[in-house]
């Protein structure tokens, strides 16, 4: 676990070098996190060598704002029942999740979320006060994943929920990074050799 008080905020470059996977969960404190920190996971997930996991209130990090390209920008309300809906089963992430579950209490995020389209939209949720929002969703950038899935609100006990420690356990795998068969040359080279002559 990595924390804004540790050295290099708890994520050094030998560290984060050897980081397949990173969870982000943050709140209150986003804007003290380094911009030269946020750069280096961001070059990371593009380039395939970490993917990416944001949870909850991670949705107005630095790291999720850079790497998505948005504002992050919701709304949200008191701590209601929660419907979590399997909107996309045949997804790696939704392996092993029935067609939907509930959480007792857990923080209201609400429509309209102003993210890009994402690339799949896994888990969509319903609240008791009759709103919804997109809870799962994925993205990609360039070779890296990224996840951002809603539950996680620091007053309830939505980590302790199995199926969403199963959803955040399947994320781990599906944004892993790839194994890429070839090296992936970095900035835009000038290709200065053919590859074939056949139709010379």
């Amino acid at each position: 676990m990595a924390a804004l008080d540790d050295p290099c905020q708890g994520l050094p470059d030998e560290l984060l070098e050897k980081t397949d996977v990173l969870i982000w969960w943050g709140h209150m404190a986003h804007g003290e996190v380094s911009d030269e920190l946020v750069e280096k996971i961001r070059q990371r997930v593009y380039a395939g060598k970490t993917g990416l996991i944001v949870l909850h209130s991670g949705h107005h990090s630095k790291v999720f704002k850079q790497v998505v390209g948005t504002t992050g920008n919701l709304s949200w309300g008191r701590d209601q029942k929660e419907v979590v809906w399997n909107l996309m089963p045949s997804h790696p992430i939704a392996a092993g999740i029935p067609e939907h579950f509930t959480l007792d209490l857990e923080e209201l995020y609400c429509e309209p979320f102003y993210i890009p389209q994402p690339d799949a939209l896994v888990f969509g949720s319903w609240y008791e006060d009759g709103f919804i929002f997109r809870s799962g969703v994925c993205f990609l950038r360039g070779l890296g994943k990224v996840f951002y899935f809603q539950p996680g609100h620091e007053f309830d006990r939505s980590f302790y929920n199995p199926y969403v420690q199963r959803i955040i356990k399947n994320a781990v795998y599906w944004v892993k990074p790839a194994d890429v068969g070839y090296t992936v040359p970095e900035g835009a080279p000038n290709v200065t050799f053919k590859v074939t002559d056949e139709f010379n």
